[in-house]
């Protein structure tokens, strides 16, 4: 089975585990959460492996994490002290990460390897709602630090054999990620923003689709939506991974005043 490829927001922090009990206090996380656990079961069966690209890990090339992530990174800030201490031990993949090495190198790019990092927020928190048993290997894939959207798009397509193989690719990150924003009066421009970029993310010519995603700064609003734009980054990669399947708007809500999206491709 073919799997598709998915672009999904990974919430603040540890916002799906602010209490003891795994949920958040706060309701306005519970849909994201809801569509966190329902991704694997939306399959078409279950996947292998899972290759996550977050945009809390840049290197200066791309680089493949060939380890089992553990200890995870805790990086994020001010939050109940039981949240650094929570636990994902999914098993690494370093044979999904040989793979996504050899395709992005036969693509032209040079690619690094990495062992020892920890697994950081962008994948343990948005993975321990979607494979709460920690039972899918996983192998992490780094940004590459200039934040090139074209050439993310083209790694991206460089990786889509794996979906043949049973390697369900995810990007994380947020479609709209200004931590200076917050309030009411931020949604009608998020809204905009959100609008647009879904307009593109959805166009149903995959060649027109990828032009204007990988010029999403010139769509309204795109500069205030991502200040520096590494949260929009592995929306690139899953797209480019999927470029040639239907792109569809598979999750959208609204949290501390953001209109926040979520895609699918395949």
């Amino acid at each position: 089975m073919k799997m598709p490829t998915f672009f999904v927001p990974h919430g603040g922090g540890p916002c799906f585990f602010m209490d003891h009990q795994g949920g958040p206090p706060d309701p306005m996380w519970r849909p994201m959460q809801a569509y966190l656990a329902g991704v694997i079961a939306s399959l078409p069966e279950r996947p292998k492996a899972i290759l996550l690209v977050s945009g809390h890990w840049e290197e200066k090339v791309v680089t493949v994490h060939t380890g089992n992530g553990q200890p995870l990174l805790y990086d994020y800030y001010g939050f109940p002290e039981h949240t650094y201490h929570l636990r994902w031990d999914a098993p690494g993949a370093p044979d999904v990460a040989a793979r996504a090495k050899a395709l992005i190198e036969s693509a032209g790019f040079p690619v690094g390897e990495e062992s020892t990092r920890g697994w950081d927020h962008g994948v343990f928190i948005p993975m321990k709602v979607a494979v709460p048993d920690a039972d899918i290997p996983l192998a992490q894939l780094s940004l590459r630090e200039d934040l090139d959207p074209a050439d993310h798009i083209a790694i991206g397509r460089a990786l889509a054999p794996l979906r043949d193989e049973g390697v369900l690719i995810v990007g994380s990150g947020m479609s709209f990620h200004n931590l200076r924003a917050r309030g009411s009066q931020v949604t009608p421009v998020a809204e905009e923003w959100d609008r647009a970029l879904t307009d593109a993310v959805t166009d149903p010519d995959p060649r027109r689709r990828v032009e204007r995603v990988a010029a999403w700064d010139q769509l309204p609003h795109a500069h205030f939506s991502h200040p520096r734009e590494e949260h929009l980054l592995p929306l690139m990669v899953a797209l480019g991974a999927g470029c040639d399947d239907p792109a569809t708007l598979d999750f959208r809500d609204e949290v501390i005043g953001w209109v926040v999206s979520g895609y699918r491709f395949g």
